[in-house]
């Protein structure tokens, strides 16, 4: 059973031993335990819908359940029972033909339209406006299929609905994987990968979305629009490109086809401890630009390194490595690298053999494949620990922009600073911590991580975070970076687009929008205003 109010299965935990709760009291302080609404009052306080007599689901679980996604605003109504507005119907489809007959009858009504897939938006992609207009969520959740598999050319048409699990599980039985794997990988889905530009963990050998996407199927106020299909063209402008990133502006994409590989032999990750940040950040760029072949870099900067190996548990393994890196002379603020090798065994010990030469350059000193192997085992449940910190009384978030290889180290400094900053002025603390997760010949990702104490009353955590939001934001667009590498625009980054698309760049976004939506009934206040 998914939570109503947190991230993930109600099954599944991520508890902190002491010695990590230890750790936060000493870099934030104290928390204090929230009390969470139930979920008896949310629904009371739901409005009735304005749909009562349409096609769709009205009941109030049905809507309050696609209300929110997994943004830090998100997560504050939820917890504090201030859900706010609420679409006033949500359909169900379960094929193309039922997504585009719920589009049409959401249309003829005058509706708004939300496209839903996995609820893991966090920037704001399912805030429901407040609207004259009734508001019709399409929730695509039991539309989630592979149609289709062409083994000569590599090619799957799915259901737009189909979370990651479901599309590796799909694949893997015919001898394929697709390769996408972001951090949201169990929930979110592959229609909302594409229409938010997602990248996944293992870029680097995959390919972002950008690279994946086939194809698709897009029904919009002004017809059903059949979007590539080819392997390339020179005839004009992609429209793939239209579509991709588009956030349900253009209309409810309801098929996608993704371009495949073979299931690799072979997988190991391994953990590479450098002295100092700028030593493993040249080395990163020594590798990307080495174009081996890896399918994973990350690069955790000191702090991040410190909390991993804080909330790691097995203390005495740890206690080893910190004495086993001393006696290496790596320091006493080491930055950790994981390398991911994928392929067939012999292409494995090659990828393993160049990339440790590279780092050992660098002063990289290799501690084998026990850290990758836990980082794999626990690669999704990173989301998790966001209730168990909310539970002892902590609030966290995350930033993340993509900068040119010259500008990344202060870009992620001004990062960390500016939260500090901000928090410092209420005599607060936030632990700041930042990674490196994807990396390109150019640039790289800066993927920013803050954890502070949560005060306890909706209307000020939520004021506390729209001037962190704010500050952050600014500092990444005063550097140069885009306003987002991975989560997409929404409605949070929506005020910052302009200024890396520039008014004619933004003009062609509201032009594209008009024409396959002359009344502005998909999704509105995402992207632009």
């Amino acid at each position: 059973m998914r939570r109503w109010n947190g991230w993930g299965d109600e099954a599944q935990d991520y508890p902190l031993n002491e010695v990590a709760r230890g750790f936060l009291r000493e870099r934030v302080g104290q928390g204090s335990a929230n009390r969470d609404a139930s979920l008896e009052s949310v629904l009371a306080g739901v409005a009735p819908s304005r749909l009562a007599n349409g096609p769709f689901l009205t009941d109030a679980a049905s809507r309050a359940q696609h209300a929110r996604g997994q943004s830090y605003p998100d997560w504050l109504a939820l917890r504090y029972g201030k859900l706010g507005p609420v679409a006033d119907a949500v359909a169900l489809p379960t094929s193309s033909e039922e997504a585009e007959a719920a589009l049409a009858a959401a249309l003829k009504l005058g509706a708004v339209v939300i496209p839903y897939g996995g609820g893991t938006s966090v920037v704001g992609h399912l805030d429901v406006p407040v609207s004259d207009r009734p508001v019709v969520n399409i929730a695509l959740g039991r539309y989630n299929k592979l149609r289709e598999l062409d083994e000569r050319q590599w090619i799957a048409r799915f259901d737009a609905g189909t979370p990651g699990p479901l599309v590796e599980a799909q694949l893997r039985e015919r001898g394929f994987l697709l390769g996408h794997f972001p951090q949201s990988y169990e929930y979110s889905t592959v229609g909302g990968w594409v229409v938010t530009r997602s990248s996944g963990q293992q870029s680097l050998r995959y390919g972002r979305i950008e690279q994946l996407f086939h194809g698709g199927r897009l029904a919009t106020p002004r017809g059903v629009f059949n979007i590539g299909g080819l392997p390339a063209s020179s005839a004009g402008p992609d429209l793939r490109e239209a579509l991709m990133g588009s956030e349900g502006r253009l209309g409810l994409l309801t098929e996608v086809s993704v371009r495949l590989r073979r299931l690799p032999t072979h997988e190991d990750f391994h953990a590479v401890f450098f002295p100092t940040w700028d030593l493993g950040c040249e080395a990163v760029r020594h590798l990307a630009q080495a174009d081996l072949g890896l399918s994973l870099l990350r690069l955790s900067n000191e702090v991040e390194t410190e909390t991993q190996l804080a909330l790691a548990g097995h203390e005495k393994l740890i206690a080893w490595l910190r004495r086993y890196l001393k006696v290496r002379k790596v320091g006493e603020q080491p930055v950790m690298l994981l390398v991911g090798t994928t392929g067939n065994h012999r292409e494995v010990l090659r990828l393993k053999r160049e990339a440790l030469a590279i780092c050992k350059q660098f002063r990289g000193v290799n501690t084998g494949r026990a850290i990758g192997k836990g980082w794999a085992k626990n690669r999704f449940r990173g989301p998790y620990l966001r209730n168990s910190l909310w539970e002892l009384g902590y609030g966290a978030d995350t930033v993340e922009t993509c900068v040119g290889w010259n500008n990344a180290t202060a870009t992620m400094r001004a990062i960390e600073e500016a939260a500090r900053s901000l928090f410092a002025a209420e005599n607060e603390k936030v632990h700041c911590f930042t990674h490196l997760s994807h990396v390109y010949r150019q640039g790289c990702s800066v993927y920013s991580t803050f954890v502070f104490r949560a005060g306890g009353d909706y209307e000020r955590d939520l004021e506390r975070w729209t001037r962190l939001k704010r500050r952050l934001s600014e500092t990444i667009v005063a550097h140069g970076g885009t306003i987002s590498h991975q989560h997409g625009v929404g409605r949070d980054h929506a005020p910052y687009l302009a200024q890396e698309k520039g008014e004619l760049g933004m003009d062609l976004i509201r032009a594209m929008a008009r024409e396959f939506d002359p009344q502005g009934q998909m999704n509105p206040g995402k992207l632009f205003a």
